[in-house]
Order: C-alpha cells, then structure tokens, then sequence
C-alpha cells in the first residue's frame, strides 16, 4: 500500500487560513493517487483544527525531539513524507532519513518565508525591499531544508523566479502547486445587491494585523468621511485584545472575528479592501474573492502571483490616496464594479483549474519514484546538506531528549 505521511507545523484549519485549504487541496491530489494519509503534528490542535477523520485522514500528535517518532515512522513505514514548511523537515527531516531512508520527502513551503519576513523588516525599518532583506539567516535555513528534500512545492509563480533565479534552486527540485479552484456552483449576487466593504485574515499572521492597523488609522477614516453611510467589516479567527479595541460601529468600523462561512459572507459584500505591505506566496483573501466574484483593492503585494498577465478583477496600487480613491469608485460606480467581478472565474479556470496540477504532482511523483538514487546524486549536494545536518541537529535533538527525561 501506498502511504504518506504529512508532517504539519500545525493541524489544518481550512476555515482560517490559506495554508488550511491548501492543504486539503494536497491531501485530495494524494488521495486520488491512491495513497493512504496520516497527519501527525507536534502541536496542539487549534480552536478551528478541522476533523481529519472526515476526509480520510489519520491524525496523530507527537512528541519533539523524543524517539517515540522514530518508532512511529518505523511502524507506519511512509512510501512519502510531507513536511508542512521548512522548520517541521528541520525538526523531524533528520529521523526521516534515518528510520525510513527509502521514503521521498517533500517540502511543502506554503510561502518563502525568508522573502516574508524580508519585507516586513523592510517595512519596519522604512526601506525599501532589496537583496540585503533576502539573502538572511532566514534564507540560509530555508534554502537548506529545499535542498535536502527531493521536491519542494511552490505556491507562486513568483516565488519559483525567486527560488530559480535570485537562490539558483535546480528546476528538478521545484514543483509549482498553487491554490487550485473547484467551482462553488453557488449564486453570485449583483452589486445592487452586495453592501458594505470587507477584510479577512487569520490574525495570528503578521501582515494581517499591519493591514487592519493601516486601514483603521489611515485608510478608513477617508473613506468615511466620502460614504458616511458605509460599514468596513472585519474577519478573522484569533483576534488579539488590540484589534478587538478598533470595533467602533459608530466610526461603522466593525471586528466581526471569525465567520464560520466566508463564501457567504463575500457573496453578500460589495468590495474588499486588503491593504497588505508585506507578505509573500498566494493571498487566500484574494484568492476567495474571486471565487465569489467579490472585486478588491489591493497593494502590489496582495496582487502578487494570483493574476498573471491577465485583467485584474480589481484595482491595484501602492498608493495610500490612490487606494482611498480606488476603493470609493469601485464601491459607487455599478458599471466598474459588474465589469470587474466578471473577471474572477476566467482568472480561476484559466490559472488555477486543479486538474492540470493534479496531474502534473502525479507525474512528477512518479517520476521520482522510479529513481529517486538517480535524482539524489543528481542533485548531490541536497545529501551533502542532509550529512550536515545530522552531525547538528540530530545530536542537539538527542540532547534534548535526554535533558526531559530528568
């Protein structure tokens, strides 16, 4: 029997973040490969940690830095291990190796996070973003679990440049999976009938709380005082005591929190605003806006990866006037508004139908499984990096390990 196990930074929560859905999305692409799935993760499931059960999934909590993992790799005997983002194949990539060596390990990166965090410390330090904000400490620890996996999964088109052109990753090692699409066959109102403007984001992450702080402090504020009667309301699961603070409904400034259902909540809202400085990979807020057609303003990189060469179904700019202006013409003109929203499933069927990537992570899957001693020395330095890696951090694991059990 086929197996693979994922190993996740944390338990899925599909209802809060783009990471989630993006998971589920690889867990469907390996189930229609016909392998059978556990998850294991070292931490604690989450408030909204979805019921693996339900979609055939085996979920497990395991320890850090405790051999009970290699006894539980020894016993499952993975054919694929999934490591969910680099600092889990750091974590665990080492007893992989060791207890299971034949197994194909790959890197689901989720976003490039050196390039994240880059531009946030850009931000702060009120610079703009260049090279010396990439080429880290950060990028040195990423770069490295790439190279010790045998495939990494890339969310965007623009991250596979980066990793191709600026890190001189090999191709061979690259896969690009985005978000993928599956049609919501649901009613997609008119703007007559959509109200309000609208934002979401999971507020455990970094550029999802610059963003409300910006458009309650600077964005919102202009808006108001054009369209007194407009609501801006808030979304999103975690919510510190801060932002909870901003919830002014007579500014009609609302902190909703988490929604249960956000398709339904964006089929009923006019415009998102997602005013993002900073970040990286796919934006799932904007992703989902175009699944229900909901027209957005948004900043270079909020657009970032999800549109191509193709109209956006929204207004782009890095302007704080400009976005002001932008989000007052696409919540007033009605002709703008329709024109825009008419856009999203064209972008959707052409750049992020599942089927073609389905099948291209099943070839490439294939592929390595039928010389996977071929592609390691041909790639041979992922090996030297993997060596490395276990005179370190294997014996710094082990030392912990020892260091508990006093």
């Amino acid at each position: 029997m086929k197996k693979l196990l994922i190993i996740g930074r944390h338990f899925p929560e599909p209802s809060t973040t783009a990471a989630g859905s993006h998971m589920l999305d690889i867990i469907q692409c390996f189930q229609a490969m016909d392998y059978s799935i556990s998850l294991c993760s070292a931490s604690a499931m989450g408030e909204h940690a979805m019921d693996l059960m339900t979609v055939g999934v085996d979920a497990q909590l395991v320890q850090l830095n405790d051999s009970s993992f290699d006894e539980y790799l020894l016993k499952l005997n993975p054919t694929l291990v999934l490591f969910d983002r680099f600092i889990t194949e750091e974590q665990f990539g080492w007893r992989v190796s060791e207890q299971v060596p034949h197994a194909i390990k790959i890197l689901d990166m989720e976003d490039l996070h050196c390039l994240r965090r880059g531009r946030e410390q850009a931000v702060r330090d009120c610079e703009e973003f260049n090279d010396n904000f990439l080429f880290t400490d950060d990028a040195k620890r990423e770069i490295a679990s790439i190279l010790r996996c045998d495939l990494s999964l890339v969310i965007s088109e623009v991250e596979m440049d980066i990793l191709e052109s600026k890190f001189k990753i090999p191709s061979g090692l690259l896969c690009y999976f985005p978000l993928l699409y599956n049609d919501l066959k649901a009613k997609i109102s008119p703007c007559a009938e959509r109200h309000h403007f609208v934002s979401i984001g999971n507020f455990n992450h970094p550029p999802n709380l610059d963003a409300v702080k910006q458009l309650k402090m600077e964005i919102w504020p202009k808006i108001r005082r054009a369209l007194p009667e407009a609501e801006l309301h808030l979304y999103g699961a975690y919510t510190p005591q801060f932002i909870q603070e901003y919830h002014k409904p007579q500014e009609g400034f609302f902190i909703d929190g988490w929604v249960e259902d956000a398709d339904a909540m964006m089929r009923e809202a006019r415009v998102m605003l997602a005013p993002l400085r900073f970040g990286a990979g796919l934006k799932g807020k904007l992703f989902d806006a175009m699944r229900n057609a909901l027209p957005v303003v948004t900043s270079s990189i909020g657009a970032e990866g999800l549109y191509g060469d193709m109209p956006v179904p929204g207004i782009v700019t890095d302007d704080q006037d400009a976005f002001v202006d932008a989000a007052i013409s696409l919540y007033t003109a009605k002709d703008l508004h329709e024109s825009l929203s008419q856009r999203c499933e064209t972008i959707l069927n052409k750049r992020f139908a599942k089927a073609p990537y389905f099948q291209h992570l099943h070839a490439r899957i294939s592929q390595l499984k039928s010389n996977i001693a071929v592609h390691r020395q041909k790639y041979f330095i992922g090996q030297v990096m993997q060596y490395h890696q276990m005179q370190s951090t294997k014996y710094m694991g082990k030392w912990i390990e020892e260091k508990n059990k006093k």
